[in-house]
């Protein structure tokens, strides 16, 4: 758990009674690191854009070596990494984000001081489509007997969710786990068979069965299983709260807790689940945020243009 030092800004040791008043060259030399510690960190923002369901990278430069940082990004703690002498956070804008301006504060520590800064986020206002789809009644209005199964399915991710790896495990840019363009936008209002249901949470690329589907980027297997509802299912922890799912798979080709590499197959494309025909359904979690697939490619990816 982060925690600063403790004295505010500066801890300094409290003189004993009875010794010497400070020389001069360490009175300058306080008075230098003072001065020092309570300069704003610099923080900048990069983004596709600044709507729902984007992916923002915080670039954070602190004023002094550090060896911790905090930031806080819509009421939830974003982990941080280090990238030579800048700090960076992945900050995901939840789909459900109502427009408006979000600060972000952050807080670097180190054995001498502790260091602020804060930068704002003015998320400008979407407007997401909406499909009508007609799927198998069976996955709009499931049976009593699935009932069991769903609830323990729906366990599963919420503990997966918060079990992410506390280092980065990516190494590379992100790459598309299929080379097809992706035809169904992410965010969009689903209603199934007349029935209203969650938005659509990534993006479907219309890729044809049997197509092999690759590793986004490196990282744990987290799931590797049959789900009622997104059929075959992989699950990978990027780390840092940062996770790809890719689902509606006809054969998955890794095991759960094995570690991939950038581009390693890990199955085949398929219709299993709720679909109404094959494809690949990417979706991305960045902390409790809910993103566009393709907006992590653009902040975080190989140079191509978006699909």
């Amino acid at each position: 758990m982060w925690s600063p030092p403790s004295g505010g800004l500066v801890s300094v040791r409290a003189c004993e009674v009875g010794v010497q008043p400070m020389s001069t060259v360490a009175l300058v030399a306080l008075a230098a690191s003072l001065a020092l510690a309570v300069e704003p960190i610099q923080i900048s923002a990069r983004a596709r854009s600044l709507r729902p369901g984007e992916v923002v990278v915080l670039a954070i430069v602190p004023p002094i070596a550090t060896d911790a940082m905090r930031v806080l990004a819509f009421d939830r703690e974003v982990a941080a990494y280090q990238d030579g002498d800048t700090w960076r956070a992945i900050v995901g804008v939840d789909l459900d984000v109502e427009p408006g301006t979000y600060q972000v504060t952050v807080e670097s520590a180190s054995a001498e001081a502790v260091a602020r800064g804060t930068h704002d986020l003015r998320i400008v206002p979407r407007t997401f489509r909406t499909r009508r789809l007609t799927v198998d009644p069976a996955f709009v209005t499931p049976p009593v007997a699935e009932q069991p199964r769903i609830e323990r399915e729906s366990a599963l991710l919420a503990a997966t969710w918060q079990s992410s790896a506390p280092n980065r495990l990516w190494t590379t840019a992100f790459i598309r786990p299929v080379p097809h363009v992706a035809n169904s936008a992410f965010g969009t209002r689903s209603i199934f068979n007349g029935q209203p249901r969650n938005s659509h949470g990534g993006a479907d690329f219309l890729s044809p069965a049997g197509t092999p589907i690759r590793a986004p980027n490196a990282g744990r297997i987290a799931v590797a299983r049959s789900l009622y509802f997104s059929g075959g299912t992989v699950i990978i922890d990027h780390g840092l709260g940062l996770f790809s799912t890719l689902a509606h798979l006809s054969r998955i080709d890794v095991e759960e807790g094995a570690m991939v590499t950038p581009g390693q197959r890990v199955g085949l494309v398929g219709a299993t689940g709720r679909v109404t025909g094959a494809h690949l359904h990417w979706a991305v979690r960045a902390g409790e945020a809910r993103v566009d697939p393709l907006s992590l490619l653009a902040v975080l990816g190989q140079p191509r243009s978006a699909g």
